[in-house]
Protein backbone atom coordinates (compact mmCIF):
# COMPACT_ATOMS: atom_id res chain seq x y z
CA UNK A 1 0.00 0.00 0.00
CA UNK A 2 1.48 3.25 -1.32
CA UNK A 3 2.10 6.04 1.60
CA UNK A 4 -0.44 8.68 -0.68
CA UNK A 5 -3.41 6.17 -0.23
CA UNK A 6 -3.55 6.21 3.62
CA UNK A 7 -4.74 10.21 3.71
CA UNK A 8 -7.71 9.14 2.02
CA UNK A 9 -8.54 5.67 3.63
CA UNK A 10 -8.21 7.63 6.75
CA UNK A 11 -10.58 10.69 5.59
CA UNK A 12 -13.31 7.60 4.44
CA UNK A 13 -12.94 6.25 7.67
CA UNK A 14 -13.30 9.38 9.67
CA UNK A 15 -16.35 10.44 7.43
CA UNK A 16 -18.03 6.72 8.04
CA UNK A 17 -17.28 7.25 12.56
CA UNK A 18 -19.00 10.87 12.16
CA UNK A 19 -21.95 9.73 10.11
CA UNK A 20 -22.30 6.69 12.37
CA UNK A 21 -21.79 8.82 15.24
CA UNK A 22 -24.80 11.60 13.92
CA UNK A 23 -27.25 8.64 13.69
CA UNK A 24 -26.48 7.29 16.98
CA UNK A 25 -27.08 11.01 18.52
CA UNK A 26 -31.02 11.12 16.97
CA UNK A 27 -33.48 10.03 19.58
CA UNK A 28 -35.44 7.18 18.19
CA UNK A 29 -38.98 8.05 17.20
CA UNK A 30 -41.50 7.19 20.43
CA UNK A 31 -43.21 3.54 20.33
CA UNK A 32 -46.19 3.71 18.62
CA UNK A 33 -49.19 3.46 20.51
CA UNK A 34 -51.77 2.77 17.94
CA UNK A 35 -53.18 -1.00 17.35
CA UNK A 36 -50.81 -3.73 16.93
CA UNK A 37 -50.84 -3.95 12.71
CA UNK A 38 -49.50 -7.09 12.07
CA UNK A 39 -51.84 -10.33 11.67
CA UNK A 40 -49.92 -12.02 14.13
CA UNK A 41 -49.01 -10.51 17.40
CA UNK A 42 -45.63 -12.24 18.65
CA UNK A 43 -45.45 -11.59 22.01
CA UNK A 44 -42.08 -12.87 24.90
CA UNK A 45 -42.92 -13.56 28.10
CA UNK A 46 -40.24 -13.04 30.12
CA UNK A 47 -39.67 -13.88 34.29
CA UNK A 48 -37.14 -15.51 36.27
CA UNK A 49 -36.92 -19.37 36.46
CA UNK A 50 -39.46 -20.28 39.23
CA UNK A 51 -42.01 -17.67 39.01
CA UNK A 52 -44.79 -19.31 37.35
CA UNK A 53 -44.18 -18.12 33.30
CA UNK A 54 -44.96 -21.45 31.74
CA UNK A 55 -48.08 -22.16 34.10
CA UNK A 56 -49.36 -18.58 33.43
CA UNK A 57 -48.48 -19.39 29.26
CA UNK A 58 -50.28 -22.80 29.58
CA UNK A 59 -53.52 -21.46 30.60
CA UNK A 60 -53.58 -18.27 28.88
CA UNK A 61 -52.83 -20.25 25.66
CA UNK A 62 -55.16 -22.69 26.41
CA UNK A 63 -57.88 -19.98 26.96
CA UNK A 64 -57.22 -17.89 23.66
CA UNK A 65 -57.92 -20.82 21.89
CA UNK A 66 -61.52 -21.76 23.69
CA UNK A 67 -62.06 -17.96 22.69
CA UNK A 68 -61.65 -19.09 18.70
CA UNK A 69 -58.07 -17.79 18.57
CA UNK A 70 -55.64 -19.60 16.58
CA UNK A 71 -52.42 -20.20 19.18
CA UNK A 72 -48.65 -21.22 19.35
CA UNK A 73 -47.03 -21.64 22.21
CA UNK A 74 -43.32 -21.95 22.13
CA UNK A 75 -41.08 -23.01 24.83
CA UNK A 76 -37.72 -21.20 24.74
CA UNK A 77 -36.44 -21.70 28.22
CA UNK A 78 -33.54 -24.72 28.70
CA UNK A 79 -35.51 -26.75 31.21
CA UNK A 80 -38.19 -27.27 28.25
CA UNK A 81 -41.17 -26.80 30.69
CA UNK A 82 -43.15 -24.68 29.03
CA UNK A 83 -45.25 -27.58 27.09
CA UNK A 84 -45.63 -29.83 30.36
CA UNK A 85 -48.56 -28.35 31.98
CA UNK A 86 -50.43 -28.05 28.51
CA UNK A 87 -49.94 -32.01 27.97
CA UNK A 88 -50.86 -33.41 30.89
CA UNK A 89 -46.85 -33.27 32.37
CA UNK A 90 -45.64 -35.28 28.99
CA UNK A 91 -42.51 -34.19 27.96
CA UNK A 92 -42.86 -32.77 24.19
CA UNK A 93 -39.57 -33.95 21.36
CA UNK A 94 -37.57 -30.51 21.45
CA UNK A 95 -36.53 -28.99 18.78
CA UNK A 96 -32.75 -29.11 19.18
CA UNK A 97 -32.94 -33.16 20.32
CA UNK A 98 -35.40 -33.92 17.34
CA UNK A 99 -32.76 -31.84 14.46
CA UNK A 100 -29.69 -33.62 16.19
CA UNK A 101 -30.99 -36.76 15.52
CA UNK A 102 -32.50 -36.07 12.21
CA UNK A 103 -29.08 -34.39 10.90
CA UNK A 104 -27.56 -38.01 11.97
CA UNK A 105 -30.16 -39.79 10.65
CA UNK A 106 -29.49 -37.54 7.17
CA UNK A 107 -33.62 -36.96 7.60
CA UNK A 108 -35.13 -33.38 7.17
CA UNK A 109 -36.72 -32.01 10.30
CA UNK A 110 -41.02 -31.75 9.47
CA UNK A 111 -43.31 -29.83 11.53
CA UNK A 112 -45.04 -32.91 13.15
CA UNK A 113 -41.52 -33.72 14.12
CA UNK A 114 -41.67 -31.05 16.43
CA UNK A 115 -44.92 -29.12 16.89
CA UNK A 116 -47.94 -31.00 18.55
CA UNK A 117 -51.51 -29.97 19.90
CA UNK A 118 -53.99 -30.05 22.49
CA UNK A 119 -57.73 -28.74 22.32
CA UNK A 120 -56.95 -26.09 19.53
CA UNK A 121 -53.38 -24.97 21.40
CA UNK A 122 -50.56 -25.90 19.04
CA UNK A 123 -47.59 -25.96 20.81
CA UNK A 124 -43.22 -26.39 20.66
CA UNK A 125 -40.01 -26.46 22.84
CA UNK A 126 -36.76 -25.08 21.42
CA UNK A 127 -34.56 -26.97 24.39
CA UNK A 128 -31.13 -26.44 25.16
CA UNK A 129 -28.15 -28.33 25.21
CA UNK A 130 -26.85 -31.01 28.02
CA UNK A 131 -25.62 -29.48 31.16
CA UNK A 132 -22.46 -28.28 30.74
CA UNK A 133 -22.23 -29.06 27.18
CA UNK A 134 -23.10 -25.54 25.43
CA UNK A 135 -24.68 -22.59 25.75
CA UNK A 136 -28.42 -22.33 26.46
CA UNK A 137 -28.68 -18.64 24.53
CA UNK A 138 -27.10 -20.46 21.49
CA UNK A 139 -29.50 -23.00 21.15
CA UNK A 140 -32.27 -20.65 21.08
CA UNK A 141 -30.88 -19.11 18.53
CA UNK A 142 -30.30 -22.52 16.33
CA UNK A 143 -33.42 -23.22 17.47
CA UNK A 144 -35.18 -19.89 15.67
CA UNK A 145 -33.32 -20.38 12.92
CA UNK A 146 -34.62 -23.95 12.43
CA UNK A 147 -37.91 -22.77 12.80
CA UNK A 148 -37.60 -20.06 9.75
CA UNK A 149 -36.61 -22.87 7.78
CA UNK A 150 -39.57 -24.43 8.66
CA UNK A 151 -41.60 -21.35 7.10
CA UNK A 152 -42.23 -19.72 10.55
CA UNK A 153 -42.90 -16.21 9.54
CA UNK A 154 -45.37 -17.76 6.95
CA UNK A 155 -48.12 -19.86 9.71
CA UNK A 156 -51.19 -17.79 10.14
CA UNK A 157 -51.14 -17.80 13.28
CA UNK A 158 -53.33 -14.98 15.80
CA UNK A 159 -50.80 -15.57 18.70
CA UNK A 160 -47.45 -16.83 19.06
CA UNK A 161 -46.46 -17.17 22.63
CA UNK A 162 -42.54 -17.12 23.31
CA UNK A 163 -41.99 -18.15 26.77
CA UNK A 164 -38.07 -17.07 27.49
CA UNK A 165 -35.96 -17.18 30.90
CA UNK A 166 -35.42 -13.86 32.07
CA UNK A 167 -31.59 -13.95 31.76
CA UNK A 168 -31.67 -11.02 29.12
CA UNK A 169 -28.18 -10.31 29.58
CA UNK A 170 -27.41 -13.34 27.41
CA UNK A 171 -27.67 -12.63 23.72
CA UNK A 172 -29.61 -15.36 22.62
CA UNK A 173 -32.43 -15.28 25.39
CA UNK A 174 -32.59 -11.32 24.66
CA UNK A 175 -32.95 -12.26 20.94
CA UNK A 176 -37.09 -11.26 20.09
CA UNK A 177 -35.99 -7.62 21.76
CA UNK A 178 -32.62 -7.45 20.25
CA UNK A 179 -33.91 -8.56 16.54
CA UNK A 180 -37.77 -7.10 16.50
CA UNK A 181 -38.95 -10.84 16.70
CA UNK A 182 -42.07 -9.90 18.69
CA UNK A 183 -44.42 -6.68 18.86
CA UNK A 184 -44.23 -6.81 22.58
CA UNK A 185 -43.28 -8.05 25.92
CA UNK A 186 -44.97 -8.51 29.21
CA UNK A 187 -43.15 -9.72 32.30
CA UNK A 188 -44.23 -12.48 35.17
CA UNK A 189 -42.90 -11.55 38.36
CA UNK A 190 -44.27 -11.61 42.41
CA UNK A 191 -43.78 -9.81 45.48
CA UNK A 192 -40.17 -10.35 45.89
CA UNK A 193 -36.96 -8.90 45.29
CA UNK A 194 -35.66 -11.39 42.62
CA UNK A 195 -38.03 -11.44 40.14
CA UNK A 196 -38.40 -7.73 40.25
CA UNK A 197 -35.12 -7.69 39.56
CA UNK A 198 -35.06 -9.64 36.38
CA UNK A 199 -38.17 -7.79 35.36
CA UNK A 200 -36.59 -4.94 35.57
CA UNK A 201 -33.94 -6.21 33.80
CA UNK A 202 -35.91 -7.13 30.89
CA UNK A 203 -37.45 -3.26 31.09
CA UNK A 204 -33.47 -1.92 30.55
CA UNK A 205 -33.06 -4.45 27.65
CA UNK A 206 -36.14 -2.80 25.74
CA UNK A 207 -35.21 0.94 26.46
CA UNK A 208 -31.55 -0.21 25.56
CA UNK A 209 -32.68 -1.57 22.20
CA UNK A 210 -35.04 1.21 21.52
CA UNK A 211 -31.95 4.05 22.05
CA UNK A 212 -30.78 1.95 19.29
CA UNK A 213 -33.63 2.13 16.97
CA UNK A 214 -35.68 -0.77 17.94
CA UNK A 215 -39.12 -1.35 18.35
CA UNK A 216 -39.97 -3.37 21.20
CA UNK A 217 -42.16 -2.31 23.99
CA UNK A 218 -42.75 -3.90 26.88
CA UNK A 219 -47.39 -4.06 27.63
CA UNK A 220 -47.38 -5.35 30.78
CA UNK A 221 -46.46 -7.57 34.02
CA UNK A 222 -48.51 -10.46 35.28
CA UNK A 223 -48.20 -10.42 39.51
CA UNK A 224 -48.59 -13.82 40.29
CA UNK A 225 -48.43 -15.49 43.08
CA UNK A 226 -49.95 -12.21 44.70
CA UNK A 227 -49.49 -12.05 48.78
CA UNK A 228 -50.74 -8.72 48.78
CA UNK A 229 -47.94 -6.78 49.97
CA UNK A 230 -48.20 -4.59 46.79
CA UNK A 231 -44.28 -4.52 45.76
CA UNK A 232 -44.46 -5.75 41.99
CA UNK A 233 -47.64 -3.13 41.38
CA UNK A 234 -45.90 -0.36 42.98
CA UNK A 235 -42.87 -1.67 40.50
CA UNK A 236 -44.97 -1.62 37.57
CA UNK A 237 -46.04 1.95 38.50
CA UNK A 238 -42.90 3.32 38.51
CA UNK A 239 -41.73 1.93 35.45
CA UNK A 240 -44.68 2.88 33.86
CA UNK A 241 -46.39 -0.36 32.93
CA UNK A 242 -49.68 -1.62 33.09
CA UNK A 243 -50.39 -5.19 35.35
CA UNK A 244 -51.81 -7.47 33.28
CA UNK A 245 -53.70 -9.63 35.89
CA UNK A 246 -53.07 -10.45 39.21
CA UNK A 247 -53.18 -14.23 40.22
CA UNK A 248 -53.16 -14.98 43.79
CA UNK A 249 -51.67 -17.04 45.64
CA UNK A 250 -54.06 -19.86 46.42
CA UNK A 251 -53.70 -23.40 47.48
CA UNK A 252 -56.43 -24.76 45.43
CA UNK A 253 -54.00 -22.91 41.89
CA UNK A 254 -51.10 -24.63 43.35
CA UNK A 255 -52.69 -28.52 43.85
CA UNK A 256 -53.93 -28.04 40.17
CA UNK A 257 -50.67 -26.76 39.00
CA UNK A 258 -49.13 -29.33 40.69
CA UNK A 259 -51.59 -32.26 39.06
CA UNK A 260 -51.04 -30.81 35.62
CA UNK A 261 -54.05 -29.27 35.73
CA UNK A 262 -55.23 -26.85 33.17
CA UNK A 263 -57.60 -24.04 34.92
CA UNK A 264 -57.80 -21.79 32.60
CA UNK A 265 -61.42 -23.19 31.34
CA UNK A 266 -64.46 -21.35 30.58
CA UNK A 267 -66.30 -23.73 33.32
CA UNK A 268 -63.45 -23.27 36.07
CA UNK A 269 -63.46 -21.22 38.90
CA UNK A 270 -60.58 -19.57 37.52
CA UNK A 271 -62.05 -19.21 33.97
CA UNK A 272 -63.00 -15.43 33.95
CA UNK A 273 -59.47 -14.17 35.69
CA UNK A 274 -57.61 -16.12 31.92
CA UNK A 275 -60.20 -14.64 29.83
CA UNK A 276 -60.01 -10.97 31.27
CA UNK A 277 -55.97 -11.82 31.37
CA UNK A 278 -56.69 -12.76 27.54
CA UNK A 279 -58.49 -10.38 26.72
CA UNK A 280 -55.53 -7.59 27.86
CA UNK A 281 -52.93 -9.52 26.41
CA UNK A 282 -54.69 -9.06 23.06
CA UNK A 283 -55.45 -5.39 23.56
CA UNK A 284 -52.50 -4.05 26.02
CA UNK A 285 -49.94 -1.66 23.80
CA UNK A 286 -46.41 -1.94 23.91
CA UNK A 287 -44.98 0.79 25.83
CA UNK A 288 -41.11 2.16 26.62
CA UNK A 289 -40.62 1.28 30.34
CA UNK A 290 -38.62 3.62 32.25
CA UNK A 291 -36.16 1.20 34.30
CA UNK A 292 -35.41 1.71 38.12
CA UNK A 293 -31.76 2.22 39.14
CA UNK A 294 -30.93 -0.68 42.11
CA UNK A 295 -31.23 2.03 44.85
CA UNK A 296 -34.86 2.17 43.51
CA UNK A 297 -35.70 -1.56 43.02
CA UNK A 298 -34.10 -1.70 46.52
CA UNK A 299 -36.53 1.18 47.83
CA UNK A 300 -39.45 -0.98 47.30
CA UNK A 301 -38.79 -3.29 50.13
CA UNK A 302 -38.38 -2.43 53.63
CA UNK A 303 -34.81 -2.04 55.07
CA UNK A 304 -34.70 -4.95 57.36
CA UNK A 305 -35.56 -6.96 54.39
CA UNK A 306 -33.01 -5.98 51.70
CA UNK A 307 -30.24 -4.84 54.01
CA UNK A 308 -30.42 -1.12 52.61
CA UNK A 309 -29.03 0.50 56.77
CA UNK A 310 -25.76 -1.61 55.98
CA UNK A 311 -22.62 -0.02 55.90
CA UNK A 312 -19.96 -1.07 53.11
CA UNK A 313 -16.87 -1.46 55.39
CA UNK A 314 -13.72 -1.27 53.66
CA UNK A 315 -11.30 -4.08 53.93
CA UNK A 316 -7.73 -3.67 55.26
CA UNK A 317 -4.41 -5.01 54.10
CA UNK A 318 -4.28 -6.32 57.60
CA UNK A 319 -7.61 -8.20 57.01
CA UNK A 320 -6.39 -9.84 53.99
CA UNK A 321 -2.78 -11.06 54.54
CA UNK A 322 -2.50 -10.92 58.44
CA UNK A 323 0.30 -8.22 58.50
CA UNK A 324 0.54 -4.33 58.44
CA UNK A 325 0.85 -3.08 55.10
CA UNK A 326 4.15 -1.24 54.13
CA UNK A 327 4.14 2.04 52.97
CA UNK A 328 6.84 2.49 50.41
CA UNK A 329 7.28 6.25 48.41
CA UNK A 330 6.97 6.12 44.83
CA UNK A 331 9.43 5.90 42.42
CA UNK A 332 7.81 7.90 40.17
CA UNK A 333 9.56 11.49 38.74
CA UNK A 334 7.58 14.11 38.78
CA UNK A 335 8.85 17.27 36.69
CA UNK A 336 7.75 21.25 38.10
CA UNK A 337 5.83 22.65 35.30
CA UNK A 338 8.45 25.00 32.91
Amino acid sequence: MSSSTIPAEAAITLMRNMALRAEAAVEPAPVSTGPVTKETQIIAIYGKGGIGKSFTLANLSYMMAQQGKKVLLIGCDPKSDTTSLLFGGRACPTIIETSSRKKLAGEPVAIGDVCFKRDGVYAMELGGPEVGRGCGGRGIIHGFELLEKLGFHEWGFDYVLLDFLGDVVCGGFGLPIARDMCQKVIVVASNDLQSLYVANNVCSAVEYFRKLGGNVGVAGMVINRDDGTGEAAAFAGQVGIPVLSVIPANDDIRRKSASYEIIGRPDSPWGPLFAQLADNVGTSLPVRPKPMTQDQLLGLFSADTVGRNVVLEPATQFDMCGKTEIKRETLEVVYDAA
